[in-house]
Formats: structure tokens, sequence, C-alpha cells
């Protein structure tokens, strides 16, 4: 059956700046623009966005007069273009549905916003305060993990219009490498390691350095305890560098844990395709969920197996055997001993790419994702129970 393409409001004060993708990087920032780019790229969807564009350094200051013209230019907008839904990227800018929800109610739109992890748990009392009136004012609420949509519901978001819609990720921009020994050649090259054994094993994380990354914990309890050939590749920055950098010195891990710093899309892509593992350590850290774990599925779709805490959103996106393993967070031991398995056996490295890139590919394309959204918005669409592709939120 054919139906009208559905008029929706995109809503996001994540976009980077225009042609500089570096100047607000993370996983809230590729959520917000991977989903924005699938949905224009969708014929079902009549797509208008309000976005703010700009570093990460300076969204402090400009998320004021952002917020202030949204709130009088969302109405105008939603009865200007007949709008049926607003879809806030985060719970940040959806704290506007509390003054805005009665207008637009009365416009015909639905309110809808992607909690993405710490804007939920974010332990400040006002905040606090705050999210369960957001959560209490929105007609959907789309936590992209489980373990978000418990946070969710545990401060008061409805059952049946809270729904888990998983991230996604561009299945163009990600691939596997046609020839992994070239495209280690250039890795190297491009981060000027060029001295490293031929036969090493690269290890590779990527991400903004907060403590609940647990790239300083990788560094200090689990690199010591693997063979001289094994190297970790970190790439980004952040508050925990610098305890990275002394974790590095204090165990003498100078020439096998390699600090890359914030790296361009480029560089990414060669970190994906040249490295061996892709490594996500994360900690328990009070407040600061790990809501999903993007480059788990860029990392994933380029074929590196992906070795992760069982903890948290994490859980949601690595297939046990199939696209890496999951182990229990601070179980330096587990972790050592999984990378260890793989040292001995390469060839179990060729064949656990292939179906990594395979499992990604098939399970979180942004196309099938960007679907669910709106088939979720459509008016019409009652309430169901949350799942998450097809599981019950414990």
């Amino acid at each position: 059956m054919n139906r009208s393409p559905l008029r929706l409001l995109y809503v996001s004060h994540s976009f980077p700046l225009p042609g500089d993708p570096l100047s607000n990087v993370g996983g809230m920032q590729r959520v917000a623009t991977g989903l924005y780019d699938a949905l224009a790229a969708r014929p079902d969807v009549e797509l208008h966005r309000m976005v703010l564009e700009t570093a990460w350094e300076d969204t402090g200051l400009r998320m004021p007069p952002f917020m202030a013209g949204l709130l009088r230019g969302i109405p105008r907008v939603v009865e200007r273009e007949r709008i049926q839904a607003v879809l806030f990227s985060s719970m940040v800018t959806a704290s506007l549905a509390l003054p805005l929800r009665r207008r637009v109610a009365a416009a015909g739109a639905r309110l809808a916003a992607i909690p993405v992890g710490r804007d939920v748990t974010l332990p400040v009392a006002p905040y606090q305060w705050l999210v369960p009136r957001i959560l209490r004012s929105l007609d959907r609420v789309f936590p992209i993990s489980r373990a978000t949509a418990r946070e969710c519901l545990a401060r008061g978001a409805a059952q049946g219009s809270t729904h888990v819609v998983p991230c996604g990720v561009d299945t163009e921009a990600f691939t596997l490498p046609a020839d992994r020994a070239a495209a280690r050649a250039s890795l190297l090259r491009a981060i000027g390691a060029e001295d490293l054994p031929g036969d090493a094993l690269l290890l590779a994380s990527v991400g903004r350095h907060q403590e609940r990354k647990g790239f300083q914990w990788f560094a200090a309890e689990v690199m010591p305890r693997l063979p001289e050939k094994v190297v970790y590749l970190v790439g980004g920055d952040g508050p925990m560098t610098p305890s990275i950098r002394r974790a590095v010195e204090e165990h003498g891990l100078q020439a096998r844990v390699k600090l890359l710093g914030q790296v361009s899309e480029e560089v990414l892509g060669m970190l994906y395709r040249g490295a061996d593992l892709f490594v996500m350590p994360n900690i328990p850290v009070p407040g600061d969920i790990e809501g999903f774990g993007v480059v788990m599925l860029e990392a994933g779709l380029c074929g590196l197996p992906v070795i992760a805490a069982d903890l948290e959103g994490i859980s949601d996106v690595v297939r046990e055997g199939v696209s890496g393993h999951l182990v229990r967070s601070r179980d330096a031991a587990a972790f050592a001993d999984v990378i260890l398995r793989y040292h001995a056996d390469r060839g179990a490295l060729a064949r656990h790419a292939e179906s990594a890139s395979r499992h990604v590919a098939h399970t979180f394309s942004w196309n099938a994702v960007a679907g669910r959204y709106l088939d979720l918005l459509r008016p019409g669409t009652g309430e169901v129970p949350v799942s998450v592709r097809g599981l019950p939120v414990p």
C-alpha cells in the first residue's frame, strides 16, 4: 500500500560545522547526523530540520540562543509545514517538549526524542528533576538500547510509548578492505608506525577519552598481560588522556600503546581496515552509561571482531561469536584470554572478519533503522511493548 510521506521536523544540537566533521565528534553526534542523512535519503518522508552546527567547544555558548530560537520557531514550522512529528535527537533539545507540548499537539503533531544515555542519567539534581517531566511530555521515546530504556522507564517514561531503536551505521562509508595487508601498511604509514613488527597483533579503540570508556584501565591492567607483539592503538582525546599517558609510562608500554589523538575520517577508516581487533573495555561509572557504541558497528563493517565489556548498551551491539565477544567488565584476565586466542590463531581473524561485517550490515544499516523510526512516528501507530530486535527489555 502506498502511503504519503511523513512530514517530519528533525531537531538536533549535535551537528558539526559544515565541511569539518572533526569539529564536533562523539556517539551522540554520529547518531544525530547518521540518522538525519538516512532519513533524507528516503522517499517516504518529507524532511525538515532545525539544527545547530557548531564546534564542540562552542556548544555551551551557542545553545541558549539556539534553544530560544527553537522555542519560537518549532511551532511556526509545525503549523506552516503541517508537520506530523517532531523528532529531537537527544534529551537536551527534547526539554522543549515541556513548554511546546500543547501547541504542537493542537497542530496535530507528535513529539518524540532519542535518549542516548548520559543525557538521561547525568547526575545533576536539577536535571534529574527535569528528566521525568520531559519523558512524560513526549508521545514517543526512542532509547537507543535496552540499558537506556531501563533508565528512561525508571524515570517515568510510559511503557507503551517507549520503543528501543538501535543506532545505525553507514554501510557504504565502512566496508571490508580488499586487501587487509595493504590496508595495514597504509595505516602504519599514516600513524608513523612502520617500525612495528610485521606479525604484531593490532588492537584498536576509538572514542572520547572519558572514564567510562576504560582506555586507561585497559592500558594498565590488560596490556601488561599480553605479549610484546600485541600493540594497542587508541584514537580520540579527552579528559582522561593524561591518565592514559601516565598508565602507559608507569607500565613501560610506550612502544606498545600508541595514542593517536583526534583522527580524521580518512585515518579512522584506515584504523578500522588495518587493525586486527576492536576493543571496547568500558567500566561502570555512576551516572554515565554507555548508551550504545556506534564505533563497534563501524569497526565491525570493516571486518574487525569486537572484544567488549558486557555492560549497558554495549550488550545490544555484539553478537557472541559472530561479531565479537562480550567479556565481564573489569575482568582483565578474560579480556587477555580472548585476545591471546586470536594472537595464536590468525586464521580466526579472517573468519570472524567476514561474519562480523555481514552481521552488522544485516542488522544495523541506517536505512532499516530510519524506516523503524518512520513506522513508529506515523499517525495511527498504537502503543506496543518495549522491545529491541524482538527481545523484551529486562
